[in-house]
C-alpha cells in the first residue's frame, strides 16, 4: 500500500494547509541545513525551511542534489509571497514501503492514482476575507489544539480564486494548486457556517 502524502481528511472540520511540491532544496548554508530555498522545474524559487522530523530524514536518505517530492505547510503574507515549511518527503521507493507491482511505475502517475499532482495543496478552513475585484480569498487555519507550542495556533493563507461573499464565515475545503509564489484555487466546497464563539 502506498502512504498517501496528503491524509484523507478524518473529520469534515479538520482544519489544514498542506501541499506536495517537487523541487531541489538547497540549503542557505551547508551547517545548517533547516532553512534555505526549494527550486522547481520551472526554475522558480520559493523561501523553505525544515521543520524537526523531515531534518533528521534529511540528513540520513536525502542527496541534496536531487528532486524530491516534499510535504509542505504553505505560508504567505500575500498572493506572490509563499513560504514553506517542510514537514516530509514522499518517496515511494525510498522512504515508504511499496507493493512490488508498483515498483515499475513513476511517481507522478502513483501520485495521480492517489488524485493528487505535483504542487497540489489541501487548504481547509474559515473563509474570513473575499476581495471580488483582486480575486483574492483568506481562509483562516486553525492549529490543532495539541501543537502549545505555537505561539499563535491560527494562521491566514491568502488564495487567488472567486467565492461568493455571502459564504464569508463559512468552513470551506478548497482544492488549490501552486503556480509559481501563488496560489490558485481550482474547486471549492462550503461544509457549513462556522457559529460565532463570540457569547
Amino acid at each position: 500500500m502506498i502512504k498517501n502524502p496528503i491524509q484523507e481528511v478524518t473529520n469534515k472540520l479538520q482544519y489544514r494547509a498542506i501541499g506536495i511540491v517537487k523541487g531541489i532544496y538547497k540549503p542557505n548554508n551547508k551547517d545548517q541545513l533547516n532553512r534555505g530555498t526549494l527550486t522547481d522545474k520551472e526554475g522558480k524559487i520559493i523561501d523553505t525551511v525544515i521543520l524537526g522530523k523531515a531534518l533528521s530524514l534529511i540528513k540520513k536518505y536525502i542527496n541534496l542534489e536531487k528532486n524530491y517530492f516534499w510535504i509542505v505547510y504553505p505560508r504567505n503574507k500575500n498572493t506572490n509571497n509563499l513560504h514553506l515549511q517542510v514537514v516530509g518527503i514522499w518517496d515511494p521507493y525510498q522512504l515508504n514501503q511499496v507493493d512490488n507491482n508498483n515498483s515499475e511505475k513513476d511517481p507522478n502517475e502513483l501520485l495521480e492514482e492517489l488524485n493528487l499532482s505535483n504542487n497540489y495543496f489541501s487548504i481547509r478552513g474559515e473563509l474570513v476575507y473575499v476581495n471580488t475585484q483582486k480575486k483574492e480569498l483568506v481562509v483562516k487555519i486553525c492549529s490543532s489544539p495539541t501543537s502549545k507550542r505555537l505561539k499563535d495556533p491560527t494562521f491566514k493563507i491568502i488564495v487567488e480564486g472567486e467565492i461568493s461573499l455571502q459564504f464569508l464565515n463559512n468552513f470551506v475545503s478548497l482544492d488549490v494548486i501552486r503556480d509559481g509564489n501563488i496560489l490558485r484555487m481550482v474547486k471549492y466546497e462550503i461544509i457549513e457556517k462556522i457559529k460565532s464563539s463570540k457569547s
